[in-house]
């Protein structure tokens, strides 16, 4: 394994370049690319997930990096951790190319970081891979229960999918309260789900037990069999029409830039509110959605009850835990749930702020990591009694 810093004076081309800390080149096992970027570490050390797939080039994969570490930053100071944001990318093909020794290589890239980065499962990884990066370093997390048995945290562990749709679960619920201005049942409201893969399919499974009626859709016929099964009333349509359908909630699931021109008009829902990352093609299409009377919570902070459930696997187990945080699996759920009221607070601040949603989660963030100072869970009591004395306000 080899690598080089990039130059700051090259990466400026980038869009999304925001002076990070680092962007790092890796020569890996059998001379496959990755990259990993730090982007600030104001908060704490940098965590953000490693995705491989074949990017076409470099610098798709560099422009991709990029974006994702510095998506991770505002993500986790949103979610309340003393976390930066990074990301791992590597350029190659998961299903013919990944191997374990690639993946321990992939370890040793993570190592060079000193500390200052923690990698995790994300697209194109899995448990097991990270199971060999943790043969190369400990700044790893996501691991199966089974490989932290006898380190007394073995109940953090494990795939973090579920925690990540229970987090947008309680997002949900706040949006639809926050859009009738009152407590409002989900039963008999519908949702558009779009992807029901891992954390799709867990979204389902919780809105179906309160009584929503869902619509589904996906490129892959085994998750689709899968979720028909288990939710014999769901309905499917195919991936082009989910953006047509009459329903309450449109709940993205897969892939990133889906809210774009073409989208946005044929949109017939009052709330987006889902887990795939970078929803917006571009920044003007939260205008389109304003323009349309649809509510947007942004993505990264009602998807981010993932990153809680791991960073409480890496506060346990490297004993960094500098809010104090109770290490047990009872309070990250806490946490995990309590994303919906911070996304009652964004709602209602953005309201009185007469812009965005989106605009107002980043100004937020920006708050807590330009000064490094982290939240604690739900954004410390004051911001939590906030949230709750307005959701009264709004609610009652």
């Amino acid at each position: 394994m080899t690598y080089q810093d990039l130059n700051p004076e090259i990466l400026k081309e980038f869009p999304d370049y925001d002076d990070h800390e680092y962007v790092r080149r890796f020569v890996l096992e059998d001379d496959i690319i990755a990259f990993i970027a730090v982007h600030n570490t104001n908060l704490g050390p940098a965590l953000g997930g490693c995705r491989m797939r074949q990017y076409t080039s470099e610098l798709e994969a560099i422009n991709d990096v990029i974006r994702l570490s510095k998506g991770m930053t505002y993500k986790n100071a949103m979610a309340g951790l003393p976390l930066g944001g990074g990301k791992a990318v590597i350029i190659g093909d998961p299903q013919t190319q990944k191997t374990e020794k690639l993946m321990q290589s992939l370890g040793e890239a993570v190592a060079s970081f000193d500390g200052a980065y923690v990698t995790a499962e994300d697209s194109g990884t899995t448990e097991e891979d990270m199971v060999a990066i943790a043969t190369q370093t400990e700044c790893v997390v996501g691991l199966p229960p089974e490989a932290l048995e006898g380190n007394e945290y073995g109940e953090l562990g494990g795939n973090p999918s579920p925690m990540t749709a229970l987090g947008c679960y309680h997002g949900i619920k706040a949006a639809v309260d926050y859009r009738h201005d009152q407590k409002f049942p989900l039963k008999g409201l519908t949702a558009a789900v779009q992807g029901v893969g891992a954390v799709g399919y867990e979204i389902c499974r919780l809105l179906q037990q309160d009584g929503v009626n869902l619509i589904v859709t996906d490129v892959n016929q085994e998750a689709l069999e899968r979720i028909k099964e288990d939710i014999p009333t769901v309905r499917v349509v195919t991936p082009d029409e989910i953006y047509g359908v009459e329903a309450d909630v449109f709940v993205p699931c897969a892939m990133g830039g889906i809210l774009n021109d073409d989208t946005i008009p044929q949109l017939k829902v009052g709330i987006v509110a889902g887990m795939a990352n970078n929803q917006l093609h571009s920044a003007h299409h939260e205008k389109m959605l304003v323009d349309r009377d649809i509510l947007y919570v942004p993505d990264y902070v009602i998807n981010a009850g993932g990153v809680i459930c791991v960073g409480y696997e890496f506060f346990r187990k490297s004993a960094y835990n500098p809010q104090d945080f109770e290490m047990t699996r009872d309070a990250m759920v806490a946490h995990v749930e309590n994303i919906g009221k911070t996304v009652m607070r964004i709602l209602l601040e953005a309201r009185n702020a007469n812009q965005p949603t989106g605009e107002t989660s980043n100004q937020l963030a920006e708050e807590k990591f330009v000064k490094g100072e982290a939240l604690d869970q739900v954004n410390q009591e004051g911001n939590a009694n906030f949230a709750e004395s307005d959701a009264r306000k709004v609610v009652q």
